[in-house]
């Protein structure tokens, strides 16, 4: 006991000695958390956003390898890396999107929403694939229905939806849907097609996925490239050093030591592994095969982004149903040697079989319906993560990363190969002036 509160005392006086100097290495990243969200909402608040529908075409005969195009488009917008000035004083943020299909009992119709200054990027992405379709910028669908739900004349349900691996391991692309042989090939977006086709009256299902540019570069937290490397080199039996230590990790080391240095000698290095030399093993066809699927994700531009999905209906016509069909063909794109899709935390049908829920008879009620009302507003607002705008505020919420394949995979104007009756078309061609029109001055 003696020994423990002279080490507890001795540690008191240095502390006493050192506070001036240690306190703003304690304070600096909880400040600077509070700037950066000052700036980036001030700067946000400002921003204007448009909603634009994507009219398709009758006769697409393109694959979703056009859409990994259109996608890749999107890209332009990212910054890639702000000055200190740009970044904390101006409150500078790069441009998210938010794709989304909605289906109704009127049909099922395609959007962008982006900001009001991205509407070139957007059509030139759109009609450099797809020259025949049309973008008008329309009104906000999520306008037509109450403000806050659920109410008393609607219910919802809805998830947002989550990687059950790392963002490096990708899922079941369009490739692995395709075939050399046209009656044969399956479109993955028309799972989704159908179950939005058989919507009642006064029924919507809404698909989003919100996305923006990833970097992967040093001194980003989303190492996804970097972490795909390694898992490709442990595969393959070389003994590649994960990534090393950040600022934070090099600056928890001196605070530890300097706590600890009246009474122990300080060790340096961590996150240090002992170097080896190289090594190589023979892999198997599946470890070849995920290592592979890897690389080919890697390879490709990333996305940082959210998937969410929301049923609504009139409380006397709700049907769960509807939700477990999404969920059931979204399962088409799972492959478990590699990644699969799972509910996120913001599912709307929870179970309440924790404590809570056993003891507290009315907390699953409440939960319920806190979860819908979040959701719906997560929606509205085309939030990228669960809980904040943006990927700009602090957050312990794992960002999640999508290559264009994966993203085109998930989002795409579907082939005539779709048989969906509500699929929203356009028959006529959009063609330009005739060359000759003459001109009356």
């Amino acid at each position: 006991m003696d020994l423990l509160l002279g080490i507890a005392t001795s540690a008191w006086n240095v502390f006493a000695q050192v506070w001036w100097l240690v306190l703003p290495f304690i304070l600096f990243f909880p400040l600077r958390d509070l700037w950066l969200i000052y700036v980036f909402d001030r700067t946000i608040k400002k921003m204007t956003w448009s909603l634009f529908q994507i009219k398709i075409p009758d006769n697409i005969l393109k694959t979703p390898k056009a859409m990994e195009q259109v996608f890749a488009s999107m890209y332009a917008s990212y910054s890639h890396g702000m000055n200190f000035l740009l970044k904390y004083i101006d409150g500078m943020v790069d441009d998210w999107y938010s794709f989304e299909i909605v289906g109704n009992s009127h049909g099922i119709n395609f959007y962008v929403f982006a900001p009001s200054g991205r509407k070139a990027v957007v059509e030139s992405a759109v009609y450099s694939q797809y020259p025949d379709a049309e973008v008008v910028e329309v009104e906000d669908y999520t306008e037509l229905l109450p403000k806050a739900l659920p109410n008393k004349e609607y219910n919802l349900w809805g998830s947002d939806l989550k990687l059950n691996r790392e963002s490096f391991y990708p899922i079941n692309t369009y490739s692995y849907f395709e075939d050399a042989q046209e009656e044969k090939r399956l479109d993955p977006i028309s799972a989704i097609a159908e179950v939005m086709s058989g919507l009642k009256e006064n029924e919507w299902l809404w698909w989003q996925i919100v996305i923006c540019p990833s970097d992967s570069s040093e001194g980003i937290d989303n190492k996804w490239v970097e972490e795909g490397e390694v898992k490709i080199a442990e595969l393959a039996g070389q003994k590649k050093a994960p990534p090393g230590p950040g600022f934070t990790e090099n600056l928890g080391e001196w605070l530890a030591n300097l706590a600890v240095a009246p009474v122990q000698v300080p060790e340096w290095g961590f996150g240090k592994t002992e170097e080896k030399g190289p090594s190589f093993k023979f892999m198997n066809p599946s470890e070849s095969d995920v290592a592979k699927a890897i690389h080919t994700k890697i390879s490709k531009l990333g996305f940082d982004t959210t998937i969410r999905f929301i049923y609504i209906a009139p409380v006397k016509d709700f049907s769960a149903a509807v939700g477990t069909a999404v969920f059931g063909s979204i399962r088409q794109f799972n492959n478990p040697k590699l990644n699969t899709f799972g509910p996120g935390k913001e599912l709307t049908l929870i179970s309440g079989g924790n404590w809570k829920g056993k003891f507290i008879p009315f907390y699953k009620r409440l939960m319920l319906a806190s979860r819908k009302k979040k959701i719906f507003s997560n929606y509205k607002k085309r939030k990228l993560r669960t809980k904040y705008v943006g990927k700009y505020r602090p957050s312990s919420v794992p960002i999640v990363t999508f290559s264009t394949e994966e993203l085109a995979t998930l989002y795409h104007f579907p082939t005539m190969l779709v048989k969906a009756p509500m699929m929203q078309r356009v028959e006529s061609k959009r063609g330009g002036a005739p060359v000759n029109l003459p001109i009356v001055e």
